[in-house]
């Protein structure tokens, strides 16, 4: 490549070869890559947002399920969700970011899940209350939670959004409708009672592991339909 100056004089000939980082070359310059950009991870790669909403056993239940199957997890917590673990969960911050990989503030627009250029699966928020879905709706990115998810829309990766409300008014659908219209999944945490669970923690297992599903992640799912077996139908 030839670099000419001002007036169009040729000043130097560079190879785009010759050195590693941009193909693009200045004067004087080279450009390197960004050091804070990692190396491509081995592992599936996921983000778990935790917004204040009720249900927050879902989240933290999550992250136990990601590590299980050894996939890399990225956490971002709203400021709300500390109020609601503490009360539901019984567990701290600290106690939470544990199962992460990862975790960041909401406050860290730096992160890099914040950028389309870090690569992952997707992103689930689990819960997801109506306000977090509204400001994805918006295409508001107030905070990293919101800015993770936008990002993950506009590079078309999944999002799936456990939204955890009812009843909902005719404002709620229409955000439902315009997220959906974006790419994303709506994903109620609604029980599967076909698959006869005996307590809370098998209601929690099967909701995420049909939302796993959406990802390809496989876990031990108990009571995967497989059609009536009774005497009667037969």
């Amino acid at each position: 490549m030839t670099i000419l100056d001002m007036s169009g004089a040729a000043l130097e000939t560079v190879s785009l070869n010759s050195y590693s980082g941009s193909p693009v070359a200045f004067l004087d310059h080279v450009a390197s890559p960004d050091a804070r950009l990692e190396k491509p991870s081995a592992k599936q790669r996921l983000i778990v947002g935790i917004s204040g909403a009720s249900g927050a056993v879902y989240g933290v239940r999550l992250l136990e399920l990601l590590r299980a199957a050894g996939v890399e997890t990225h956490l971002i917590m709203s400021n709300a969700a500390g109020i609601t673990l503490a009360h539901e969960v019984g567990k701290p911050l600290s106690a939470v970011r544990a199962l992460a990989d990862r975790s960041y503030g909401q406050k860290d627009l730096s992160a890099p899940i914040a950028s389309g250029s870090f690569r992952t699966a997707g992103m689930i928020i689990a819960p997801c209350s109506v306000r977090t879905m509204s400001g994805i709706a918006a295409g508001g990115a107030e905070g990293l939670l919101a800015r993770a998810a936008d990002v993950v829309l506009k590079e078309r990766r999944r999002l799936v959004l456990l939204l955890r409300e009812t009843p909902l008014h005719l404002g709620h659908l229409r955000a439902m409708t315009t997220v959906t219209e974006m790419g994303a999944i709506i994903a109620p945490p609604v029980p599967a009672f076909y698959a006869k669970p005996t307590s809370l923690e098998q209601m929690v297992d099967y909701t995420l592991g049909r939302v796993l599903d959406l990802f390809d992640i496989e876990i031990d799912l108990a009571g995967r339909w497989n059609g009536l077996r009774s005497a009667v139908m037969e």
